[in-house]
């Protein structure tokens, strides 16, 4: 194919690396949001990878019609070509490599195919039955904020009224089985506060400081634990050795020393304590694919932390321009 760099040493043993390929079908089924939680925890996407995130990038990019190829988790030759495709249409570096730059572009760019068609919404009443552009509208941002998943066929039919009142009665409106303005207005009032990202929802989360010389009790073993699982595999979902997320591995390694976290890094946040800078052994919070505290790392010392992203659990460096600009601050287990 014109255009596409060259990797003949992998040309030989293709077809036995798409037999032994896996769909990774089960991270394609998950809502918008969780696969975005997917990609913005991964390291930079190459050639030569496969792995859900991979999955993910080609699945957003063929929804937007940005990719020909298919969705089957290589980072082969085609996805290269296609990645390098939407870098040069947004005015971005052409490496062919979907680092953070990249991610977050995409997932700008889906945002608003399903979000943006809500401001030309002209009925003042969907009645169940009806067909419309507008109940399509609706159908893309239901399916956006992880509530509808039929087809976007502009028939406000069951799936459609089950969505809806899902959503109705998560923010607390009246349920109806009539598509209102106050429905649309409701709509419209979570898709400003998804286009908001930039805007952080936690409030006065102090800056990264110097680190303190003061460390938790006993943090030497808890970064020890931390330390043994260094190359386990990211699985969504996953809080055992054989597989963690985010907030799985921090869940497992500080159960070890007997202490009890949440599951998620949002109640994570708000059951930890504030410190002024991080000592080894702290949480560090980071805002990555939505407002607010949604990825976590225990702080190491000189400015590195362990944690669990897409490759795995690996350390990584906070004054990397990536972590130093998503950093919110650290908080202490309470003893």
């Amino acid at each position: 194919m014109p255009g596409l760099n060259q990797h003949p040493i992998l040309f030989g043993t293709l077809a036995g690396s798409l037999a032994l390929s896996q769909p990774f079908s089960a991270y394609l089924d998950v809502d918008v949001q969780k696969q975005n939680e997917i990609l913005t925890d991964s390291e930079t996407l190459t050639f030569g990878m496969h792995n859900e995130a991979v999955s993910v990038l080609q699945k957003k990019m063929k929804t937007l019609e940005l990719f020909k190829g298919e969705v089957d988790g290589d980072f082969g030759v085609i996805t290269e070509h296609y990645v390098k495709k939407f870098q040069l249409k947004y005015n971005l570096n052409q490496t062919g490599r979907a680092n953070k730059e990249t991610i977050y572009k995409l997932i700008e760019v889906e945002q608003q195919h399903y979000l943006e068609p809500l401001q030309s919404i002209q009925e003042e009443k969907i009645d169940i039955g009806m067909y419309s552009e507008d109940v399509k509208s609706i159908q893309k941002a239901l399916h956006y904020f992880g509530y509808y998943d039929g087809g976007i066929d502009g028939i406000y039919g069951p799936m459609t009224k089950t969505a809806a009142k899902r959503f109705q009665e998560d923010h607390k409106i009246p349920v109806k089985t009539e598509l209102d303005k106050q429905f649309v207005e409701h709509l419209q009032a979570t898709r400003t506060a998804q286009q908001n990202a930039v805007v952080h929802t936690v409030q006065h989360t102090p800056k990264k400081q110097t680190v303190k010389s003061s460390v938790p009790v006993e943090s030497g073993s808890l970064i020890s634990i931390a330390k043994s699982y260094l190359g386990t595999p990211y699985v969504w979902g996953g809080e055992s050795p054989s597989g963690f997320d985010c907030s799985g591995f921090l869940q497992y390694v500080f159960k070890k020393k007997g202490y009890h976290l949440p599951r998620t890094v949002t109640d994570l946040w708000n059951a930890t304590v504030s410190v002024n800078s991080p000592s080894v052994g702290d949480i560090v919070f980071f805002e990555t694919y939505k407002p607010g505290p949604s990825h976590a790392g225990i702080y190491l010392g000189n400015g590195s932390f362990i944690h669990a992203g897409n490759s795995g659990v690996t350390i990584s460096h906070m004054s990397t321009s990536y972590w130093d600009q998503r950093y919110l601050g650290a908080k202490r287990v309470a003893q």
